[in-house]
């Protein structure tokens, strides 16, 4: 028996649902359906689930027919709907000779059915189908309608058929093995469809989503469900969801089959998640993306003024209780890489491609409330509307507001709703709520309520009411291993504290958890309290912060002491909780002045709204009130109703905007008899500055002066409203008028604010104070920071600077109140819009409907952020923090890497000696170790606080030792590098033994040492070896400090260019077992190769270096390799573990060990770390969340040569090495050469999608060396000089390039040097060298004419033209034939070198650079002393063009001051004119100086036009002084003679002076032109040779 709900469709009652139903599908299918064949088609994921199912049913039931059963199962994902795909199952179909009568079956997701369904449609001109979904998403969307589709590289489903399949038979049944992931991928549909047709069935969702979650997490056994009687009431209620969502649908498209109209409306969501979709796709489900497009289409809704906010609010909450996105910076979404390819632009440009388009009008469901759209179809919207809600940002377009007189209610009072919400949740009854807030933090509230099963909630009157039932006070534990997640919710935060200890007992605790900043803000004073009171609370991670592990045991009551000089929440909290203690509570108030007063009288007079009178305490002889308050033990009653007041912090910006815009402004239910401390800014606040206010209980009016004529505040109080103090501040910003008598500050300018009383919004969102200080100051506003506030000094509008970007620091306040500073200054872009949404989630809107100031969209590009919709809220790079033991080398390495960021360095020892005016030795003799250890903790907090951006921090050795600043180090790791420097402890020995600055350890260093490592390890995230044991080049120390610092703070991360689409990169697999080994041949090995490739199971140290078979090398000797080879080569490291099955010497059973090596990968700056999909998922996720500026290449090995590349086994790896990895690496074993090309067109077609990541596919063996030849993507190859391959059938670099050229695959190029007199010229033999030691077919000639004609201009436009060198003195002339220019080639004036660019269609654009300062600049650095870090004064001898390049190259090292001289004053004063920000000094006579001496000195005069003898005729006369300095660098230009009279001078006077040869500068400059030619890193050393063998024979 089986008891069947069908719904009807297109007059049919073919849509049939139930449990369990494989049985009742095969007995429907074969008596109704007969047919010669039937072929049921499905994934290999679905197969193994239920085919054996299928299969026995269907052979039991034909086994006397004639009739066949065939059953083909494709490969799963979105990738196999595709050409490919359908021809796949068309080829099985007429192999096994299927004809008309054939009945196909869809078993699977919405893939198989889309693509099942379009072959039935097709094949043999349309055979009937059957869908049988497995996933919900199919259910209740794909399934039904009859739409079938492919997905091109252009889009998904662009080709296509409708075609109605017979039966759709849901069996709910399938859900039980459903991923909860995919579960909720399928609510989102569900979801979809009841706010956009039905309220009743939003309003079940809404309520029951943990009973919906429970039928698909407990199984049905015995078949249970298929019978009505055996159904459970979760599995009545996922049916009755399930069929509510079919039957809306099912409606719809019987009305409008086609689409014309009305079956538009289920694509709610769809226009903008879709684009969202084809850019992450397959990592982001469809649902997900669908989930966040529906909020961002109800804010469009929203914007258009069509859909209230709260609408928005309970379709966020829906989807966000079905645990799908609804915004681009969820973390699931945030973490993906293709994320950072969100942005508006790239989502309009997608969303050009929509059926329901009219042209180029977007079209959008929009709703008008839930349950219900705007109109019967999808609305036209503008892309401005559209672009406005997308942005990340805004700016308000300076005016008069169009609805002035402006009459507007605000959201209601967070902190009302927030303490309605508790007292209802907590009282006995129901309660209605009106006007609550919905924003983000009462929403946090409701759910942690909800978790803790402390109330129930609906909504009435469209969700304009809620309804509150209460429980009593009864709480409970939340299910195992749920947190109850508070994001940035403060108020909630410190409520639910002491809410959580009322839990009745459990064996289990309650934890409470927010995100980053919310775990930097204190709590410790209301923990210490509640635990002084018997509370046994404990800190997760830091100390006095969330998160919080908490105790079910009930609060005790009786007295407690609380410490009220940080947050009046801490009182509210107790307050609210204490009539549920186990005893009667007294609250004592501690630690002098009790912050925001006003907060905790509006708490009693709502306790006392709730049924509960709170009594303070007066003292008996004076009357004056005490901070001490009587709670009784009672229950809350709940009034029927209550109605919440408007948010006075809220009413402050729109009065604030009639205020500066010189307009009227009313705000009803905000006057004088308000609860709320902050109504009373209108009259405290406004009216000084000039306003025009009428309040009275119930209401009040602002009327601002004319614009430009508010006046200072002089003093002002603002402890009774400190939330308001930055609406103040921005108006004290423009305020200029003479303050109001009386108000006057003596000791300040008339057009000074003082607020006071506001210290505690240092630990808000955001630190309060600072931030507007830091943001004032970008519009030219001064301002100076007090212990207890700040002070603003006015500006006349005109002013201020206009074009600002100001940062919000993800709070509201700021974002909102720097929005009535753009009212009237141009430009004002407000990044992170979206904070608003904590207490006004339509302020913008309202700003444009209610206010009349139009809202523009902002997409912040490079000079805010990464242009991504889905980047984080925008903070300033991190500062860098190193830690280490005394000696390690913290303050070298710490100078040496401020120098390469081009940060300030600062070293925490100076900054305690400075800011305690002792020394550190002295203080520790005099105050004791504990006594330094707590005030150098101290030190690190401001030091973080104060620097924490673009700084590099070095700390002391000993900071570990003290837990305290510990938990501040491991906290800061989280978002900033944390770096130990770490040198062998023989060289730290011997280092301290002769060190007296720093007080004596009183034990050996030894020992110190072995102590704190671990805490070392514990509180960095980074590692960098000071190899000092070997004496390694200061040079090439500088150059791995530099590649390491720039690579982890993300400055500039180390991975090749030629990564990109379109080029070709390659690694080199080094195989040697010691990198010692490697190192004499290190530059020759690495020729062209854009990384390296460490393969860390073939290390072997001394005593294992005859080990076979599987190994695992020892942390220690992995890190000694690893910083060995970083100081022979800047290359980029991948760094690989492959295991014994995957052809390498690792044990396949050592994952903890490879982890472990992995994350010293990580801690080591390695660019990319080779991961093994075989590997456990946990494992690579943990490694992915850590992995930083690392790449993951998630590989597979397949060795067996039975990877089929066009078969099922191929693209699931495929698929499961792209959720993890960055790069996709799949390797098998070639059989045949087709197996190559076969690989090929895989690579083609899992890489056309856009978005796609690169793809390295390749086959082993020798049959398999085409693959190799083909690949683009990091090609593995070795070198002869490597002692063994790494992998049979390897290539060298050279032999790719050779067979590349044999194919057609790198055509043979022609490069030219121009110019007159050349014959003699260099260039060709460098060139040439170069190419010919890489293996590339090219050739370099000279092409020597007396002007720029026409063999010019024919070499330049040959298809064969690979690039060119050009000299005097063609450098002007040949400007006009090129299309575009270098910012160094316009600012020199000359072009040295031509560069044809390929663009996307193949055509050839011509790029003019200049490569010569890069020669000059490079020739300094090989020979400048490490110890001059910015050069203080260089000399430049000469005029010329040449001159030029020299200015460019020496401002691009930061030299302070440059001397020219030139024998003719007017050519030197052009080049000064050329260069004004270079600081270029004219010198009359050399040797005399202005300033320092230069230690840079560059001559760009012919050698035979110098002498360093005196008065020789047309000689310019060198004196001694040119070297008057003690070392330095000389370049002269002049390649002849090889000693001239510059460099000779040198050597005899300047002995601290290097020299460097004009042919040197020509080289460096040539190693520049041949990587812009080729792509490759030129081969300096054989170039060098062949160059300088052939000038010195000349």
């Amino acid at each position: 028996m089986v008891d069947i709900q069908k719904v009807s469709i297109l007059g049919k009652e073919s849509i049939h649902c139930g449990f369990h139903l494989i049985p009742y599908i095969v007995q429907t299918v074969l008596k109704t359906l007969p047919s010669s064949a039937y072929v049921l088609v499905t994934d290999t994921n679905v197969a193994s689930l239920y085919l054996g199912a299928f299969t026995t049913e269907f052979n039991s039931a034909l086994a006397n027919s004639e009739s066949r059963f065939l059953s083909y199962a494709v490969a799963p994902g979105e990738s196999v709907k595709s050409r490919d795909g359908k021809a796949e199952i068309e080829d099985f179909l007429l192999a096994n000779t299927c004809t008309r009568d054939t009945v196909i079956l869809a078993l699977g997701g919405g893939v198989i059915g889309d693509l099942v369904g379009f072959v039935a449609a097709t094949f043999m001109r349309g055979v009937k189908f059957i869908q049988i979904p497995t996933t919900l998403l199919a259910m209740v969307d794909s399934s039904v309608g009859g739409k079938t589709a492919i997905d091109t590289p252009h889009g998904k489903n662009l080709i296509g058929a409708f075609w109605q399949p017979e039966y759709i038979f849901i069996d709910a049944a399938f859900l039980e093995t459903l991923p909860a992931r995919e579960f909720s991928n399928g609510m989102a549909e569900v979801v979809k469809t009841a706010a956009i047709w039905n309220e009743s069935d939003f309003a079940l969702l809404e309520s029951r989503s943990e009973e919906i979650f429970t039928a698909i997490q407990t199984p049905s056994s015995n078949s249970s469900g298929r019978e009505k009687s055996t159904r459970s009431t979760a599995q009545d209620l996922l049916l009755r969801v399930i069929i509510g969502s079919i039957s809306v649908k099912s409606h719809i498209v019987t009305v409008d089959e086609r689409e014309t109209g009305l079956r538009n409306l289920v694509n709610f969501g769809h226009t903008i998640g879709h684009a969202i979709e084809a850019i992450l796709t397959p990592t982001i489900l469809h649902g997900e993306c669908v989930s966040i497009g529906m909020i961002f289409e109800a804010e469009i809704a929203r914007q258009m003024g069509v859909l209230g906010q709260v609408a928005v609010g309970r379709l966020t909450r829906c989807l966000k209780a079905y645990n799908l996105p609804v915004s681009i910076n969820d973390p699931r979404i945030a973490r993906v890489p293709a994320a950072k390819l969100i942005t508006v632009d790239r989502l309009l440009d997608i969303m050009k491609i929509d059926k329901k388009n009219s042209g180029p009008v977007k079209k959008i469901v929009i709703l008008s409330r839930i349950g219900a759209t705007y109109e019967q179809k999808a609305t036209g919207v503008a892309d401005s509307v559209i672009t406005k809600i997308l942005s990340e940002a805004c700016k308000v377009i300076p005016g008069i507001p169009s609805h002035d007189p402006v009459r507007m209610a605000t959201p209601g009072s967070k902190s009302i709703s927030n303490r309605a919400l508790l007292l209802a949740a907590l009282g006995t009854g129901t309660c209605r709520l009106k006007n609550l807030l919905h924003s983000d933090d009462t929403q946090v509230m409701m759910n942690a309520l909800i978790e803790l099963q402390g109330a129930t909630f609906a909504w009435e009157d469209g969700g304009e009411t809620i309804v509150v039932t209460g429980g009593g006070g009864s709480l409970s534990v939340p299910a195992k291993g749920k947190e109850v997640y508070l994001g940035n919710a403060g108020t909630a935060a410190r409520f639910l504290a002491t809410v959580c200890t009322l839990v009745q007992p459990a064996p289990t605790r309650t934890v409470i958890t927010g995100n980053a900043r919310m775990k930097q803000r204190p709590i410790g004073p209301l923990v210490d309290a509640l635990r002084a009171n018997g509370s046994e609370i404990d800190y997760l991670e830091s100390q006095g912060c969330l998160p919080l592990s908490i105790t079910p045991a009930g609060l005790k009551g009786s007295r407690i002491q609380l410490a009220a000089s940080v947050s009046s929440q801490y009182v509210s909290s107790i307050l609210l909780c204490a009539p549920y203690a186990l005893e009667p509570v007294i609250l004592e108030l501690t630690g002098g002045q009790v912050i925001s007063q006003p907060y905790i009288d509006m708490t009693i007079a709502m306790m006392k709204t709730f049924g509960v009178d709170i009594v303070r305490k007066t003292d008996p002889e004076t009357g004056k009130l005490l901070d001490i308050y009587e709670i009784p033990h009672a229950v809350y009653k709940n009034p029927p109703e209550y109605n919440i007041e408007s948010d006075a912090s809220s009413a402050t910006y729109p009065l604030a905007i009639a205020a500066i815009t010189g307009t009227t402004c009313t705000i009803p239910n905000i006057g004088s008899a308000s609860l709320q401390g902050d109504a009373r800014f209108a009259k405290d606040v406004l009216e000084p500055m000039g306003c025009k206010v009428v309040q009275t209980e119930t209401e009040t009016t602002v009327t601002g002066p004319p614009i430009g004529q508010l006046k200072a505040l002089g003093y002002v109080d603002m402890e009774p409203m400190t939330d308001a103090f930055l609406t103040a501040s921005v108006l004290a910003a423009v305020a200029i008028g003479t303050p109001h008598p009386g108000r006057e500050l003596s000791d300040a300018p008339n057009n000074t604010t003082r607020i006071l009383g506001i210290a505690n919004q240092r630990v808000k969102e955001c630190n309060r104070i600072r931030a507007m200080i830091d943001q004032l100051a970008k519009f030219g506003v001064e301002t100076k920071e007090l212990d207890d506030g700040l002070e603003v000094y006015g500006k006349p509008i005109p002013e201020l600077k206009t074009g600002v970007s100001v940062h919000c620091y993800d709070d509201h306040r700021v974002a909102m109140a720097f929005s009535v500073l753009g009212t009237v200054i141009k430009e004002t872009v407000l990044e992170e819009k979206r904070c608003v949404e904590k207490t006004w989630p339509n302020w913008w809107d309202d700003l444009e409907n209610k206010i009349g100031l139009k809202v523009e969209g902002v997409e912040l590009h490079d000079s805010h952020s990464s242009g991504s919709l889905s980047s984080p809220a925008i903070v300033e790079t991190p500062s860098v923090v190193i830690s280490g033991m005394r000696g390690s080398g913290k303050t070298h390495i710490g100078e040496l890497a401020a120098l390469s960021l081009g940060w300030p360095f600062l070293d925490a020892d100076h900054y305690f000696e400075e800011k305690y005016q002792i020394g550190i030795k002295e203080f520790v003799a005099k105050n004791s170790w504990p006594a330094f250890r707590e005030a150098e903790t101290e030190t690190l907090k401001k030091l973080l606080k104060d620097y924490s951006a673009k700084h590099v921090i070095s700390l002391g050795g000993g900071i570990v030792e003290t837990p305290a600043a510990r938990d501040v180090l491991e906290v800061y790791s989280k978002k900033g590098p944390v770096v130990h420097i770490v040198r062998d402890i023989e060289e730290i020995v011997t280092y301290l033994g002769a060190e007296t600055a720093r007080p004596a350890y009183g034990e050996p260093i030894e020992d110190v040492y072995t102590r704190r490592a671990p805490w070392y390890a514990e509180v960095c995230n980074y590692k960098f070896s000071n190899n000092t044991k070997s004496g390694p080049d200061p040079k090439a120390v500088a150059q791995e400090v530099s590649r390491f610092f720039k690579h982890v703070t993300g400055q500039s991360p180390n991975h090749p260019a030629n990564l990109a689409k379109g080029k070709k990169s390659y690694f080199l697999s080094l195989t040697y077992p010691d990198i010692n080994l490697a190192l004499p041949h290190i530059n020759e090995i690495t020729t062209g190769v854009d990384a390296l490739e460490l393969r860390v199971d073939l290390l072997r140290d001394q005593d294992s270096f005859d080990k076979i078979g599987s190994y695992v090398p020892s942390k220690v000797y992995v890190t000694n390799q690893l910083a060995t080879l970083r100081l022979a080569t800047s290359l980029p490291i991948v760094f690989t573990i492959r295991t014994v099955s995957q052809g390498g010497s690792f044990p396949d059973a050592a994952e903890a060990e490879a982890f472990e090596l992995f994350d010293l990968a990580v801690r080591a700056g390695v660019e990319y770390i080779d991961v093994e999909i075989s590997w456990s998922a946990k494992c690579i996720s943990g490694l992915i969340s850590k992995k930083g500026q690392a790449k993951v290449i998630a590989s597979w090995h397949d060795w067996s040569g039975k990877l089929a590349w066009d078969g099922t086994e191929v693209m699931q790896k495929y698929q499961d090495a792209d959720k993890f990895g960055d790069i996709v690496k799949i390797v098998g074993k070639a059989n045949t050469l087709e197996d190559n090309f076969t690989l090929h067109s895989f690579v083609k077609k899992v890489t056309a999608a856009s978005g796609s990541k690169p793809v390295l596919a390749i086959n082993m063996g020798v049959v398999g060396q085409m693959s190799r030849i083909l690949n683009s993507t990091f090609s593995p190859v070795t070198h002869p000089l490597l002692p063994n391959k790494a992998a049979p059938g390897q290539l060298s670099f050279r032999e790719i390039q050779t067979a590349l050229n044999l194919i057609g695959q790198l055509p043979t190029q022609k490069h030219y040097l121009f110019g007159t007199p050349i014959s003699h010229s260099p260039s060709p033999t460098l060139h040439n060298t170069g190419f010919e030691t890489l293996g590339l077919p090219h050739k370099y000639e000279i092409l020597e004419t007396k002007e720029v004609g026409e063999q010019i201009k024919a070499a330049i436009t040959a298809p064969e033209f690979g690039g060119a060198s050009v000299t005097i003195p063609f450098k002007l002339d040949v400007i006009p034939l090129l299309d575009s220019l270098s910012p160094e080639a316009k600012l020199i004036g000359a072009v040295n070198t031509i560069v044809p660019v390929v663009k996307p269609d193949g055509s050839k654009t011509l790029h003019g650079d200049n490569t010569d300062w890069r020669g000059i600049r490079e020739a300094i650095l090989s020979k400048l002393p490490t110890k001059i870090t910015q050069p203080g004064a260089g000399l430049i001898i000469g005029a010329g063009g040449t001159s030029r390049a020299a200015i460019y190259a020496l401002q691009s090292l930061g030299t302070k001051k440059i001397y020219l001289f030139n024998r003719t004053r007017s050519s030197a004063q052009a080049l000064v004119d050329a260069f004004p920000d270079a600081k270029v000094e004219l010198v009359e006579n050399l040797g005399n100086w202005s300033g320092p001496s230069p230690t840079i000195v560059v001559s760009t005069v012919p050698a035979q036009a110098t002498s360093i003898e005196q008065n020789v005729a047309e000689s310019m006369y060198l004196p001694e002084s040119v070297f008057e300095a003690h070392s330095g660098v000389v370049v002269d230009m002049a390649y002849k003679p090889a000693e001239t009279p510059l460099l000779t001078l040198a050597k005899t006077v300047g002995k601290g002076w290097q020299c460097v040869k004009g042919v040197e500068v020509l080289l460096e400059q040539g190693y520049v032109q041949f990587e812009l030619w080729t792509g490759r890193r030129a081969p300096r050393e054989v170039i060098a040779e062949a160059v300088l063998k052939k000038y010195e024979s000349s």
